[in-house]
């Protein structure tokens, strides 16, 4: 599974595995192969070696995106701790914590786990553990004495919740949780500075638990003067806590920052307590990046220029290439992909490039023009002009917007160079 482009995890959960034909974008007559050495198989994609439809990530442009990004970490005084509900790619998180991620995030008990088996140490559950959820944190921490496991609570009862599993853990590490804040209307979170003043109060009184900090998530806001008004609110409640001396240790404060992580460098930037603070970004999807909503996002960012950027930007390096299967009319073209292979839940992918094997020395772009319509569960339709010159078995390839729902829909994606080289393959564990 490693390629020459990604390090190993302190324990790589996918070592073992051998994958074959049954996996999709596996060839039909591939031995099974082990994962750590598809990229010794010397398959291209433009040379038909892998069926399509075909999930890719271009390793150049993921290098890139990941230095951007720690780059601008770096500079805003931020720590990264990407959520790795987006990929659920040990491999991936191997990348990110050699670029100098401080930790991961995860958002479920199955995600921890994942995390645990990679030997991932570091890890925030940005959530509230509720159920089984409670006790597997706490039998994590029972288990690992170097873990440094955070949580969420943004009630009493949650708090109760949490206190009942230190109870039935005793001697284990103390938990390590953050008092969530939330808007009104959106997600979860204490939604006034009294509440937070309620649940970090109960949390510091509770033995087993650690009040660590405060947390929010601005990615539901829906525009930049939401989040900043958002922002404001959440440093206060952070100062407010802080003024009652509950804080016992460095402090935690962490926000989302995938679509407004300029706007949360903003917020945070005159920010002080009485102890240290540590600036925690937990964006997702800088690492591929998309053609959608985030890449919209990012035109705004580049455009407001509210704070300092790197030189460069992200870009899109999730991928997947289908075949023109049909063109039954002038103004329709049907393609290898559809709803089982691609995110479609913030819009339709883009088409973005094309290849004809046999003719063309090159991937030439899409003409303009040309749209994804519709998605079947194995089709899309693609509106183009008449006079477009695409043909039966022709290659598309789409660009997606939200990476979190294509991931899910790929247990092995490819890992491949400028040239379609095909260098490595991840594996997801949804």
């Amino acid at each position: 599974m490693r390629s020459r482009d990604t390090p190993m995890l302190l324990n790589d959960p996918t070592d073992d595995v051998f994958v074959d034909a049954a996996t999709k974008g596996i060839p039909a007559l591939a031995s099974p192969v082990p994962l750590s050495q598809v990229g010794a198989q010397g398959w291209n994609v433009l040379n038909g070696d892998c069926p399509l439809p075909l999930a890719v990530i271009r390793t150049d442009i993921m290098a890139s995106n990941s230095a951007w990004m720690v780059a601008f970490a770096r500079h805003h005084g931020l720590l990264l701790a990407p959520h790795g509900k987006t990929t659920m790619a040990p491999e991936l998180f191997a990348r990110q914590l050699a670029d100098g991620a401080w930790a991961m995030t995860v958002a479920t008990a199955q995600q921890l786990q994942v995390c645990l088996s990679a030997g991932i140490r570091r890890i925030i559950l940005a959530n509230q553990p509720i159920g089984q959820s409670v006790d597997v944190c706490f039998r994590a921490l029972s288990r690992h004495a170097n873990l440094e496991l955070y949580v969420l609570a943004d009630s009493l009862a949650g708090v109760a919740l949490l206190a009942d599993g230190a109870r039935r853990a005793p001697g284990a590490v103390p938990l390590r949780v953050l008092v969530e804040v939330g808007a009104m209307g959106a997600r979860t979170g204490v939604r006034d500075i009294g509440s937070a003043l309620a649940v970090a109060s109960a949390i510091s009184s509770c033995p087993g638990l650690l009040l660590a900090g405060v947390e929010a998530f601005e990615g539901v806001l829906p525009d930049s003067a939401a989040v900043l008004a958002f922002m404001t609110r959440v440093v206060e409640t952070a100062r407010a806590i802080d003024g009652l001396g509950l804080f016992t240790s460095v402090i935690v404060f962490s926000c989302g920052g995938s679509a407004f992580f300029d706007l949360v460098a903003l917020g945070l930037q005159s920010l002080t307590l009485s102890r240290p603070v540590l600036r925690v970004l937990r964006s997702g999807c800088y690492l591929t990046h998309d053609e959608g909503g985030y890449a919209l996002e990012f035109e705004r960012i580049q455009r407001e220029r509210r704070v300092h950027l790197p030189e460069g930007k992200l870009r899109p390096a999730l991928e997947v290439w289908s075949y023109v299967q049909s063109r039954p009319e002038p103004g329709k073209v049907l393609l290898t992909l559809g709803k089982r292979d691609v995110g479609h839940d913030t819009g339709l992918p883009r088409p973005t490039a094309w290849f004809r094997r046999g003719t063309m020395q090159a991937v030439a772009p899409v003409p303009v023009g040309c749209t994804i319509a519709a998605l079947n569960d194995q089709h899309a339709h693609m509106v183009v002009p008449h006079d477009s010159p695409f043909a039966v078995g022709d290659m598309i390839s789409v660009g997606i917007g939200h990476p979190c729902t294509t991931f899910e829909r790929w247990q092995v994606l490819m890992l491949v160079d400028q040239q379609l080289n095909v260098v490595g393959a991840i594996r997801t564990f949804f």
